[in-house]
């Protein structure tokens, strides 16, 4: 019987906000709470997921994409048992590959379908199309602020990008490296704020994870803090978002969500195509 696919974009906007690290720890929490879950590096231009976890990728998607590797074949086994598909090197574009290349892309992943129950999304920095047709695509967009200015700013602007041009209406808003709940709280309620002046969307408060410096030690020894230091601040506060993400509610396609997102992405390629915007894969 098919399952569904939980499919969750980690984004932010800004580089520099903890993003990579959320990701990885919320899987790691996820694992460990039973779920099977793989994590997509989608940051094709600076991919760094496998450098957090002091993995060594010797494939990636892109020889998925010319047909020398299976999915299966790349994919690299972290912490907790999370797999993990390295990206590539950004050389390779969407909009280079043919008819038989989409369905292969599909089928790629149709073929991980039985062997995941969430796919987490670690999206690159900024607004590029890759970007936003890897939120357009997603069932949940979970949003890492901090509290810049610019993290603020960059927030708001792929909000409103993706409510403009993609219909997305719902966002997760996670507040990283803050002082604590009440920091968090607020940073949360200034952006609810102004995207609740100008704009048609509804925010979700997903937790705050304040800045700790056992966070700082693990990513200097390329160990995730949530099996760094389990009972640090930071790494309480990830489990508790994973436990979260857990309960999130699931797509309502019984095939579950897994093709339905590649099938979203390549279409987002497709209506890039027409604007003369390749998106990078």
């Amino acid at each position: 019987m098919s399952r569904a696919i939980q499919v969750v974009a980690v984004s932010g906007g800004k580089g520099g906000v903890g993003k990579t690290n959320v990701a990885i720890n919320i899987s790691i929490g996820l694992a460990e709470a039973g779920s099977r879950v793989v994590l997509l590096d989608a940051d094709f231009g600076l991919a760094n997921v496998d450098v957090l976890l002091g993995l060594k990728a010797s494939n990636t998607i892109e020889q998925v994409l010319d047909g020398s590797c299976s999915l299966q074949d790349i994919m690299l086994t972290g912490p907790a048992g999370i797999k993990i598909i390295p990206a590539s090197s950004g050389t390779r574009h969407l909009s280079m590959l043919s008819s038989m290349e989409h369905a292969g892309l599909i089928r790629a992943f149709s073929d991980i379908a039985n062997q995941l129950d969430v796919l987490v999304v670690d999206t690159a920095a900024g607004i590029s199309d890759s970007v936003v047709n890897f939120l357009s695509a997603a069932q949940e967009v979970l949003m890492v602020v901090c509290n810049e200015p610019s993290s603020i700013t960059d927030a708001y602007a792929l909000i409103k990008l993706m409510n403009r041009d993609f219909g997305r209406s719902r966002f997760r808003i996670v507040a990283n490296m803050v002082a604590d709940e009440r920091e968090g709280r607020q940073l949360f309620e200034s952006l609810n704020q102004v995207c609740g002046q100008f704009l048609d969307v509804g925010l979700i408060y997903a937790g705050t994870i304040p800045f700790d410096t056992k966070l700082r030690d693990a990513v200097r020894q390329q160990t995730p803090v949530i099996l760094a230091a389990p009972s640090s601040e930071s790494a309480r506060a990830l489990r508790s978002l994973a436990a979260q993400v857990k309960d999130w509610p699931l797509p309502a396609r019984a095939q579950g969500h897994l093709v339905f997102f590649v099938e979203q992405l390549l279409a987002a390629k497709d209506r890039s195509d027409g604007a003369d915007n390749a998106v990078r894969f």
